[in-house]
């Protein structure tokens, strides 16, 4: 059953970044329960074409779209939008999921770790953004929603040296979407002769603390004991629980505006 405020996206679309595991995974589940035509996007499709097959059988009456896509290569990326572009007309909410951590300290870590953090953490989530963005223009959609899964590790360092990089590509991820409130309302007053009470599109942040994803495996890939002690020491938030505040976002009423959510487990102290 949709939820209130939700029929307005009923077969419109989603892109859903890194929708191959975890809170990805979750989002993409849970638009295709609200109606959505939802393109989810990994390195791998494997799981994303198991969930759509999952998620058929359960007879939403959403459609997920597994699409394979490498988000360290721009060309991908391209490829994406242009393959949603010609196929399903473009895309009206992108949500910016796909993030990775190595184990890489500022002092020892590798050039190639933090290249990769910054390629999909940073370099993607604004590609993205920026063909999202022009999607929606040109179809002159103005009730488009970008969200970028941000993390706490985006608001605060923790005197863990392996997360510092990973930290610093989160703070970006910040600035970023902040900057992209303010360019937003710049374009805007371009295109509306009469002022709103908030930018037609709008960008939002969520940053969750610690969820129980696969997060923690991959970044002590080589450690998996200690990955699996990361959601051992509290009761972690679950992706469903960020997925919450997903649907939240999207189903607010117009002149409802949404900032930051930052959200962490009740344990959780820093």
């Amino acid at each position: 059953m949709a939820r209130p405020g939700m029929e307005r996206w009923r077969d419109r679309l989603a892109l859903v970044t890194g929708a191959s595991v975890g809170i990805g995974a979750a989002v993409a589940r849970a638009l295709v329960q609200q109606g959505l035509k939802v393109v989810g996007c990994a390195r791998t499709v494997g799981n994303i074409e198991e969930l759509a097959a999952e998620c058929k059988s359960a007879g939403y009456p959403g459609t997920l779209i597994p699409y394979r896509c490498d988000l360290s290569n721009e060309e991908d990326i391209l490829s994406m939008f242009s393959a949603i572009r010609s196929q399903h007309g473009g895309v009206d909410i992108c949500i910016n999921n796909a993030g990775l951590g190595r184990p890489d300290s500022l002092l020892s870590g590798s050039t190639s770790g933090w290249k990769e953090m910054l390629n999909v953490n940073v370099l993607a989530l604004s590609i993205c953004t920026r063909e999202a963005y022009q999607s929606m223009k040109e179809r002159k959609v103005d009730d488009g929603h970008i969200i970028n899964i941000n993390s706490m590790s985006g608001h605060r360092v923790v005197p863990q040296s392996v997360t510092h990089f990973y930290s610093a590509t989160k703070y970006a991820v910040t600035a970023l979407t902040e900057g992209l409130r303010q360019e937003l309302r710049e374009a805007q007053t371009h295109i509306r002769a009469t002022p709103l009470s908030r930018p037609s599109l709008l960008a939002q942040c969520i940053s969750p603390g610690f969820v129980e994803t696969q997060f923690a495996f991959r970044l002590h890939d080589k450690e998996p004991e200690k990955a699996a002690a990361t959601y051992e020491q509290i009761k972690c938030l679950q992706p469903e629980d960020v997925t919450e505040a997903v649907i939240y976002v999207l189903s607010t009423p117009p002149h409802v505006q949404i900032g930051d959510i930052q959200m962490r487990p009740t344990e959780q102290v820093t």
